[in-house]
C-alpha cells in the first residue's frame, strides 16, 4: 500500500505546469524570469522568440517561458498557449502610455480557447520607480474586476531587487487544480 501511494505522491508531485510570461517590451519578463531561476539580477537584451526554464517552488515544477514581447512579437504569443496552466503579465508601472495596449493583448489573450482554464498573476513591476503606478492604479486601468472567469491577482513587485516576486509565485502554487 505505501509504495502504491508513494507512486501515486510522485506522479502528482512531478507534474510540471506550464507557465507563460508575457508583456510589453521592456516589462522586466526576462529579469523576473532569472530572478526566479538564481535569485539575482542577469544583464538582459531583447528576447526574440522565447526563454524557458524550469522553476521549483516547494516541490511544485514550474517550465516558464518568456516569450518575447516586441510589437512584432506578439501575434505570434498565440503559438505558446497550448497547456497554458498560468499566464504571468508583466507591467511597467512607469510605461502608462502603452497601458491601453497591455489591456487588449490581456482581453486578447483571455478571449483563445487555448487559455480557457489559465489562471493569470499580473506583476505590476518597476515599483521602486519614482512616479510608477500603484497595483491598484494597473487593476482598475485594465478592468481587472470584469474578469470572472479566470483566476487572477496582482502583486506589485521589482524585477530588480526580486521584491513581490516569492508572493506572486506562491499565489500560483494556491490555485494549482483550481479550475
Amino acid at each position: 500500500m505505501g509504495l502504491i501511494l508513494a507512486k501515486l505522491w510522485s506522479f502528482f508531485c512531478d507534474l510540471e505546469h506550464k507557465v507563460i510570461i508575457v508583456g510589453l517590451d521592456n516589462a522586466g519578463k526576462t529579469t523576473i524570469l532569472y530572478q526566479f531561476l538564481m535569485n539575482e539580477v542577469v544583464h538582459t537584451s531583447p528576447t526574440i522568440g522565447s526563454n524557458v526554464e524550469e522553476i521549483v517552488v516547494k516541490n511544485t515544477h514550474f517550465l516558464m517561458w518568456d516569450i518575447g514581447g516586441q510589437e512584432s512579437l506578439r501575434s505570434s504569443w498565440n503559438t505558446y498557449y497550448s497547456n497554458t496552466e498560468f499566464i504571468i503579465l508583466v507591467v511597467d508601472s512607469i510605461d502608462r502610455e502603452r497601458l491601453s495596449i497591455t489591456k487588449e493583448e490581456l482581453y486578447r489573450m483571455l478571449a483563445h480557447e487555448d487559455l480557457r482554464k489559465a489562471a493569470v498573476l499580473i506583476f505590476a513591476n518597476k515599483q521602486d520607480m519614482k512616479g510608477c503606478m500603484t497595483a491598484a492604479e494597473i487593476s482598475k486601468y485594465l478592468t481587472l474586476s470584469s474578469i470572472k472567469d479566470h483566476p487572477w491577482h496582482i502583486q506589485s513587485c521589482c524585477a530588480l531587487t526580486g521584491e513581490g516576486l516569492c508572493q506572486g509565485l506562491e499565489w500560483m502554487t494556491s490555485h494549482i487544480g483550481v479550475r
